[in-house]
């Protein structure tokens, strides 16, 4: 089912469009363990069942609760699935979270994803900037770079991309080392990453939503409840196939707890929005930025 989103490269590898992301498989937060281990074992097992090959995960989820939950429903793992996952932050003892950013840090991360993961390499490494607590924000990412691509030279990391990243430091790391991709907060309405979006999927480079949903603050829409509800689908599900129509290189990564709700999420592949509802679709950006439409 999930073949009709599609596929795209990653990590020098094809992969279906629709993945899967595991940060929801810790406790609240990203902290501490699973509400649920038996129905996390089972959503992480029925994802590759119905085939995704494409799983979003970090250390720092826990921490290292979710990669020891994937490790022990998976491993051995599958040739064709990719484990995406990254460094550059960490969690405090009540769960906050701070950079991580120096070399020996980067080293430590890398080294404990694939501990906890149960690899010898990493597919892909996306490094996480935290220059900010609000977002991307302006700063060389040069040294945790070069210190990443040194990993690279060493065997533990094949591939590395970029998370909460501004265009200018995508174009400064493309300068240091090949990019697999980009994963950036981006959907409906937060729609920043438009030009970046385009000009990457020119060049074959992956674009991966965060919050494709909203987020800690879910989108809500009555053009997006509007349209959802003439197409016989939930408005999340809409949301997600429009991400899917924006571009062919937007890899999806939503993430759940659920069997059910993994199935809801899948189900998009079979979604098709016509014409008008894109149109539609398109105008909440501009519409919400301006205060014009109230949320229902």
């Amino acid at each position: 089912m999930i073949e009709n989103a599609g596929t795209f490269s990653l990590g020098g590898r094809t992969v279906k469009r629709l993945g899967y992301g595991a940060m929801q498989l810790a406790g609240p937060g990203a902290f501490g363990p699973s509400r649920d281990k038996a129905s996390a074992l089972a959503t992480l097992r029925e994802a590759l069942a119905a085939g995704v090959n494409h799983i979003d995960t970090s250390d720092y989820y826990g921490p290292q609760v979710v990669n020891q939950l994937i490790r022990e429903a998976l491993a051995p793992y599958p040739e064709d699935l990719l484990i995406v996952t990254k460094v550059g932050a960490r969690r405090g003892t009540a769960g906050e979270w701070f950079p991580a950013c120096q070399p020996d840090e980067l080293v430590q991360a890398v080294e404990g994803n694939l501990r906890n993961l149960g690899l010898d390499a990493l597919d892909v490494v996306n490094f996480r900037v935290m220059f900010s607590p609000q977002g991307p924000a302006q700063g060389s990412i040069a040294a945790p770079l070069e210190a990443l691509a040194e990993l690279q030279r060493r065997g533990l990391v094949r591939h590395i991309g970029l998370s909460n990243v501004t265009a200018e430091q995508v174009w400064e790391g493309r300068e240091i080392v090949e990019i697999a991709c980009v994963q950036n907060h981006y959907n409906l309405v937060h729609r920043v990453d438009d030009p970046l979006i385009d000009v990457l999927a020119k060049d074959g480079i992956a674009y991966v939503p965060f919050f494709p949903l909203g987020g800690f603050n879910p989108l809500q829409s009555a053009t997006l409840t509007r349209v959802a509800t003439d197409l016989g689908a939930t408005p999340l599900q809409v949301a997600l196939a429009w991400l899917l129509q924006r571009s062919p290189n937007i890899l999806l990564i939503p993430g759940t707890s659920s069997v059910a709700h993994l199935h809801e999420n899948l189900a998009i592949a079979a979604l098709d929005l016509p014409d008008d509802a894109v149109a539609a679709l398109d105008g909440i950006s501009s519409v919400q930025s301006s205060g014009m439409e109230h949320d229902t």
